[in-house]
């Protein structure tokens, strides 16, 4: 790859959140957009012609016309195996939207066969790079919250789960998972609540966690919402020394020290518009990323992440289909190396 040249980027999705991919690599210096694929050409040379390049409805003939630097996949959720797969076997760099998959052999599958190949590959989990997130990160390494002891994930809008019923847990709540073992390491252990009342699937669960390091919480999850209520998103983290909240990923970040009634709140201000915007959180990751893949690195957050949340997901099933509580093993620790990119 030429360290010198705008990466060069095809998508793979022309959908709703393929939109959101266009739109940050397609409006960054440091990106070229050279083709994106649909299953329907029409929709897929729409999208092309908004940002100047070539529509697609072959995924091997756009790599092969385009040679890109890397790709970026955003199909539905449960299609993700089979392109994420076709990409691999050409060889080329990718950053996926998550879930990764639904079923973890294939997310083996996936990930061996991109090791084999030493390709970056990385996943959209794009939470963690809300910018109360990462002041959340560095106050609790900090140790402005002393010992964790507690965490509360709230997450709850529309969907749908017709097309899995285990949908609001791996496509969504995924990002639950992710962002407390982020913040609060290892998930130790689950116990787990659904309710398939008021929607195919389930739709509402409740989970207990136990954490490798003793602290304990909980994860409400929920497609029998609305994203259009104020607090649709709250996570609280309470330690010996403080306690923290973030409301609406991007809103408000509060930081509490024990036994004081002052609180330290972040809200951006006027000019901060892309610390207020939950799109902008995809572009924040990709300040990370490109570089990362550009400099033979390793990727911000490696698809390896999409297993792990998808292994703890998969533990929440077991819980409540068999009505106990479910130990979760520890993730699997993988050597960081040099990554070859194309």
């Amino acid at each position: 790859m030429d360290t010198s040249a705008p990466t060069r980027v095809a998508i793979v999705g022309a959908g709703g959140w393929g939109r959101q991919h266009a739109r940050a690599f397609g409006t960054r210096e440091d990106a070229e957009i050279v083709g994106i694929f649909s299953r329907s050409l029409d929709k897929a040379s729409e999208r092309a012609e908004t940002w100047g390049t070539r529509g697609f409805d072959d995924l091997d003939r756009m790599i092969e016309e385009t040679a890109p630097d890397l790709v970026s996949v955003c199909l539905p959720n449960s299609a993700h195996f089979e392109p994420t797969m076709a990409v691999i076997e050409r060889g080329v760099p990718l950053f996926v939207e998550k879930p990764l998959v639904f079923d973890l052999d294939e997310a083996d599958a996936l990930l061996t066969a991109a090791s084999e190949r030493g390709l970056f590959f990385a996943i959209n989990f794009n939470h963690r790079f809300a910018y109360p997130v990462e002041r959340a990160r560095r106050d609790i390494a900090s140790g402005a919250l002393g010992a964790l002891n507690a965490a509360t994930w709230r997450f709850g809008g529309e969907g749908d789960t017709q097309h899995h019923p285990h949908a609001n847990l791996i496509e969504t709540q995924c990002h639950g998972i992710d962002m407390l073992e982020h913040l609060l390491g290892p998930i130790s252990a689950v116990s787990a609540e659904m309710t398939d009342g008021f929607a195919p699937g389930y739709s509402t669960l409740a989970v207990a966690l136990r954490f490798a390091n003793g602290a304990v919480g909980t994860l409400l999850g929920t497609y029998d919402s609305s994203y259009a209520y104020p607090g649709t998103h709250r996570l609280e983290i309470n330690g010996s020394a403080g306690r923290l909240v973030i409301e609406d990923t991007v809103k408000r970040y509060e930081l509490s020290q024990a036994g004081d009634a002052t609180r330290r709140v972040w809200e951006a201000g006027y000019f901060d518009d892309r610390s207020r915007s939950f799109q902008a959180t995809f572009d924040a990751h990709l300040d990370a990323l490109l570089p990362a893949l550009r400099a033979g690195q390793a990727p911000p957050v490696p698809a390896t992440a999409g297993r792990r949340a998808l292994e703890v997901a998969w533990a929440i099933i077991e819980s409540y289909e068999q009505g106990r509580r479910v130990e979760v093993c520890a993730p699997t620790v993988q050597a960081a190396t040099s990554l070859t990119s194309g």
